[in-house]
């Protein structure tokens, strides 16, 4: 047993269970620039280690009710069978042109979205608490359920690749475009990247990727602190978890572009589009909840005529 990789494990195991961030984004890189493990190793072992860590963490969020079983289920529609083409994936692109400079461009990019979408949830948390409305529950339509799938697709094939955003671009699609409560985006994102993770996990197992001593280690911490993260996710303030979730989506960006060191003329475009694609829609979900407002108002006053 390794002390310093099970207290690791038990850290990130906590602001999983928190936050429904923190495994690959953060542990990744860990195992790589400070243990020294293999990228690919390090790669398959944190997504099995993930998947067991993920799923102690969902099945306490679905005991705590703040799991959307809809959502969830329609991520994985689009999320497992991609998932699975990312890890064959990997080999293509190590023929064609290294997996090293793929990661550096995939994590590059992710880490540009992430820096972008933590200070709009500060921001959200702060500025727009009351312009742009978050909510527990929520019906879902075709598009919801379209963009889900999609989201879905476009996640797994990058965490079958990379082992990072299970957690991260997830929760990035149910803060700005579902609008969910802290805890529903935890609970959610949680549930599913187990179902995510396992799908990616068996795959980098069958491809011999897994480190099953080394995903031991990190285990021993990584569950009780998964358990604790999802124990007070339900208990701390929503603007504590809500500031917890836009730190903890800057810190891994900072990890990842700091880790890459991603060139110029991949973080520029990325921040630019990560940007406008945010701001566009914070801007649809303020003009939709003025228009709610004004019909609510212009209903209400031939009531009160009467």
């Amino acid at each position: 047993m390794d002390p310093i990789i099970v207290v690791f494990g038990f850290g990130v195991g906590l602001l999983i269970g928190m936050t429904g961030m923190g495994g690959g984004s953060l542990m990744t890189p860990l195992l790589i620039v400070v243990f020294g493990v293999q990228p690919v190793t390090a790669v398959g072992t944190d997504i099995f280690y993930g998947a067991v860590t993920k799923t102690a963490g969902g099945w306490r969020h679905l005991r705590q009710a703040t799991v959307h079983r809809g959502i969830a289920f329609w991520l994985a529609v689009g999320s497992v069978p991609s998932a699975i083409a990312g890890v064959w994936f990997i080999e293509v692109l190590q023929r064609a042109y290294g997996a090293e400079d793929v990661n550096h461009l995939v994590l590059g990019m992710l880490g540009a979205a992430l820096m972008v979408v933590g200070i709009a949830t500060l921001v959200r948390g702060t500025l727009l608490r009351d312009v742009i409305p978050e909510r527990s529950a929520m019906h879902l339509y075709r598009r919801h359920i379209a963009a889900a799938i999609i989201t879905g697709a476009l996640t797994g094939f990058v965490i079958g690749l990379t082992s990072a955003g299970s957690g991260t671009v997830i929760a990035i699609v149910l803060i700005a475009l579902f609008r969910l409560t802290p805890q529903r985006v935890v609970g959610t994102d949680v549930f599913h990247a187990a179902i995510l993770l396992w799908a990616a996990g068996l795959a980098h197992w069958i491809g011999g990727n897994v480190d099953f001593g080394l995903a031991g280690n990190i285990l021993l911490g990584s569950i009780p602190g998964v358990l604790l993260g999802a124990h007070l996710a339900v208990r701390v303030p929503q603007g504590l978890l809500r500031g917890t979730l836009g730190t903890v989506m800057i810190a891994a960006a900072i990890t990842l572009i700091a880790k890459e060191h991603p060139p110029l003329s991949v973080l520029v475009p990325s921040l630019g589009v990560a940007t406008v694609a945010i701001g566009a829609l914070f801007a649809m979900q303020i003009g939709l909840h003025r228009r709610a407002r004004s019909r609510a108002r212009a209903g209400q006053a031939p009531a009160a005529a009467r």
